[in-house]
């Protein structure tokens, strides 16, 4: 990919403006050659960290300010935008991640698809849960005041960009999306693997901003191999939220940050999960070989690198385990190598194997070994339920093409080792016939441990939807309460504010007794 093809400039986007300047410099990787590709990118300065951070506060009353529809035009027009660079876009991501065509087009399908639904959900209204308690002046022994309240934004949100999707967990993907559908200005911290994908992603935004006459603080992009980027950003004052897909290391550091501060701000880290996957007896008889391939095929995706990848499998030894192992192994063990999207995750994936040669876990298939500059080779582990209770190493994500299998003697020895598990993001069982009643008491401790639980399926694919849940109890995520996925996320960036004896004509529309916008309202504790 050359940088004339791309049309990139090695731009930042600050507050209105492109901007080349910055500290030292740096390039895309390409995982296939371990070479450099595209302009180089400089590191932001912490002066122009400071001016985002001071256009972006500039910016929080009067986006707050704006109509439904302007915010819902933003978003459209972005979306929009994304689908005229056409195959622009698909050809950087590809370059920069080593990841297909079409994946990189399914990518592009759900990230405009978010932008269109943050649009439908801010334009609708209703998300701001308006609440009307209407005053009782003949009330006693004292009269009952009139209170309104509803959701408003929080303020500047800084967005981290994931390396693993460039599109839909980065510079206008969900967190972005959800954020500026509810008001608050957005700064995105550039994933250094993929900037050129993010440049081209962030100059639709900042076009967009410029031609609805939006604040210029609105949106910035900055990028960034360092550290220090995303520490000078979180501990800013300005800033009222975080938003962050990635490792737990980073995501917890990033907590620790904003927890430090002086005035101390949510962070809403997703940071994986190994979603385990539990096989009941009755259906590892029917179909142990079956599940199997099923499993391997969900492993196998984008070489592992989802945060929804299955990493652990446990069962209670019996009739068709043995037929479950051997097509697991005969499917892992004969998989292709698979390039990471950048060379940290293949370093890290080294890193974690280097820390379980210590453990008592076993090594039963390998996949090809690869001689990409970033290749991995799948691996297959098997442990012993006491070791996994024991090591809590063997109960924590390994990212990458990996999958540890867990057999079980006994039904106590799986109920103890499900309850050792930390939080996840999925859990999958798959039962027949009686199954699931049997073992009620397994799966309520695993849906006790997990955001979303499934049946008789694999955990990759997340569905963009009202009812998904993406998130789950720590350490899958920073605060369970909320999804990272769907309408719902845009409840990470509001709070409830309220009214009370207000001027009745000084009330944002939402609360005014006529409901200028048509929403659903609560109205005396009556769903209106």
């Amino acid at each position: 990919m050359s940088a004339a093809a791309a049309g990139l400039r090695g731009e930042h986007f600050l507050a209105g403006a492109a901007e080349t300047e910055g500290g030292e410099t740096f390039t895309a990787i390409d995982p296939h050659s371990g070479k450099a590709i595209g302009p180089s990118y400089a590191e932001a300065t912490a002066a122009q960290v400071e001016r985002a951070c001071a256009a972006a506060a500039a910016a929080k009353l009067p986006l707050l300010a704006t109509a439904p529809a302007q915010r819902a035009a933003l978003l459209r027009r972005i979306a929009d935008g994304l689908l005229e660079l056409g195959d622009e876009l698909l050809t950087c991501y590809c370059a920069e991640t080593a990841l297909p065509k079409g994946r990189a087009e399914a990518e592009r399908g759900r990230t405009v698809g978010q932008l269109r639904l943050y649009a439908d959900l801010v334009e609708a209204g209703s998300w701001v849960d308006a609440r009307i308690d209407r005053a009782d002046q003949q009330r006693q022994p004292m009269p009952k005041p009139d209170l309104r309240r509803m959701l408003v934004g929080i303020g500047p949100v800084v967005v981290f960009g994931a390396s693993n999707f460039p599109l839909a967990y980065s510079v206008a993907g969900g967190d972005t999306a959800s954020a500026l559908a509810a008001g608050c200005p957005v700064i995105v911290k550039g994933h250094p693997a993929h900037p050129g994908t993010s440049e081209l992603v962030g100059r639709v935004i900042h076009d967009a901003v410029r031609a609805l006459g939006l604040p210029a603080g609105t949106f910035s992009l900055l990028h960034g191999r360092s550290h220090e980027v995303g520490t000078l950003l979180v501990q800013h004052p300005a800033i009222a939220a975080v938003g962050f897909t990635g490792s737990h290391r980073g995501g917890r550091a990033l907590f620790d940050l904003a927890a430090a501060r002086p005035e101390p701000i949510p962070v809403f880290a997703e940071m994986g999960s190994m979603n385990p996957v539990l096989i009941l007896p009755r259906a590892m008889a029917a179909r142990g070989a079956q599940i199997a391939a099923q499993l391997a095929a969900s492993a196998l995706l984008a070489g592992g690198q989802f945060c929804t990848s299955p990493g652990m499998v446990l069962w209670q030894r019996g009739a068709g385990d043995e037929a479950f192992v051997a097509t697991l192994t005969e499917q892992l063990g004969g998989a292709a190598a698979a390039p990471t999207v950048h060379p940290s995750i293949k370093s890290g994936y080294d890193a974690a194997f280097a820390e379980l040669g210590k453990l008592p876990v076993e090594v039963t298939a390998r996949g090809a070994v690869g001689d990409g500059a970033t290749a991995v080779c799948l691996t297959l582990l098997s442990a012993s339920a006491a070791a996994v209770v024991a090591n809590p190493r063997l109960r924590t994500e390994i990212y990458g093409p990996a999958v540890l299998t867990v057999g079980c003697g006994q039904r106590a020895e799986l109920l103890q080792l499900a309850g050792s598990l930390h939080g996840h993001l999925t859990a999958t069982v798959h039962g027949d016939g009686d199954d699931f009643a049997e073992f009620a008491d397994v799966i309520e401790v695993l849906r006790s441990k997990v955001g979303r639980l499934l049946a008789n399926g694999v955990p990759t694919g997340v569905e963009v939807c009202g009812a998904m849940v993406h998130g789950g109890p720590y350490p899958a995520a920073t605060d369970a309460r909320f999804s990272a996925v769907g309408p719902t996320a845009i409840l990470r960036w509001a709070r409830p504010v309220c009214w009370q004896d207000w001027p009745h004509e000084l009330l944002p529309a939402e609360l005014q007794d006529h409901n200028p916008l048509g929403i659903r309202r609560t109205i005396d504790g009556v769903v209106s």
